[in-house]
């Protein structure tokens, strides 16, 4: 009887009614949390990217919200949500994926509580995370871009930055500039020359490298407090899952503090990739001239610009989208 049980519920799980509705869960879940902070998160990203207009206010607590009282002052509230369009078009499949790919994988690595461990429940954020970013990366591209524009009198639109990025040169080095550096064209460039839709994948090498910690460590905290303090049900009782919203705030709250911390430098080098067609148009920025740059410029506090605004976006974002896929899951009955 236990046998079919559990064959049943296997079936279940992955099933096309089950992913599907697993994956309304996490895309609603991630659009509420990603709607909540989407303020903080365009100060973030103008700190990350040295943005010069802001660049005057980061490296304190209370920078985040000068900055955002100016751009309230410069372009009201629309210019706190800059980007947030092209946010939304990326967070609903980058959460419905995500938190999908999680369901799926966990059941295979942990099919039973018994077969729970922190390394599995590593394992499956670290993948889960890595399979949404895969798809969605260059929606994040083109939002980064919107966010990091700060002209008031040209607010760029979502197609204008997809236009704006496919046509940048990332070979044609500037005549003033030829004389400083080599104006042959690296294996990089060449090839992103002649494949323009590369262009929407610039920094995404530092970003699989950055999300293996990042929800590796998510999952894991959350799947760890979670077992220990809100243990479910046991698989014979006919008794749901009781409602925990304080507590599940709390543990996602830990979580997103946590795994912000351990990935926040790979997000900062990131984000100077991501725009790096508009700070540096005349070459591709890799790995290393970025690494390189921040360093000599800030030393290893430019690795951490901005991580207060992080933990200002990131606690409240986890903490709200776990508890969000939780009530969308039984809202649902995942």
């Amino acid at each position: 009887m236990s046998s079919n049980g559990a064959t049943r519920r296997k079936q279940d799980k992955q099933s096309l009614h089950y992913i599907v509705r697993s994956g309304i869960a996490g895309g609603v879940a991630g659009s509420i949390a990603k709607t909540v902070v989407a303020p903080l998160d365009r100060v973030k990203i103008l700190f990350q990217a040295s943005n010069p207009d802001y660049s005057k206010y980061a490296g304190s607590w209370t920078g985040a919200f000068r900055a955002g009282a100016q751009i309230y002052r410069d372009t009201g509230i629309m210019g706190l949500l800059r980007g947030h369009s092209a946010t939304l078009y990326r967070i609903f499949p980058y959460a419905a994926i995500k938190f999908m790919a999680y369901d799926q994988i966990e059941h295979i690595l942990m099919p039973t509580r018994d077969q729970q461990t922190n390394l599995r429940r590593f394992t499956a954020g670290a993948l889960a995370g890595m399979t949404s970013v895969f798809f969605t990366y260059p929606l994040d591209v083109i939002r980064v871009r919107m966010a990091f524009n700060t002209d008031t009198n040209h607010r760029p639109s979502f197609l204008y930055a997809i236009s704006k990025i496919y046509h940048e040169s990332a070979t044609s080095a500037p005549a003033s500039a030829s004389t400083s550096t080599s104006t042959t064209a690296s294996p990089a460039s060449t090839l992103f020359s002649r494949f323009p839709i590369l262009k929407f994948y610039r920094g995404f090498t530092v970003t699989i490298a950055g999300m293996i910690p990042y929800a590796g460590t998510s999952f894991l905290i959350w799947g760890f407090l979670r077992s220990r303090f809100l243990p479910p049900p046991p698989p014979s009782s006919k008794a749901k899952e009781k409602s925990h919203t304080v507590a599940d705030l709390t543990i996602g709250a830990l979580s997103g503090a946590i795994s912000q911390t351990a990935s926040y430098p790979f997000e900062v080098i990131r984000r100077r990739m991501q725009v790096g067609g508009l700070t540096h148009p005349d070459r591709w920025l890799g790995w290393r001239e970025t690494v390189g740059t921040i360093w000599r410029v800030s030393g290893w506090r430019g690795f951490y610009v901005g991580l207060g605004v992080g933990y200002l976006k990131i606690v409240p974002m986890t903490a709200v989208s776990f508890t969000a896929w939780q009530w969308m899951k039984r809202v649902l009955e995942v």
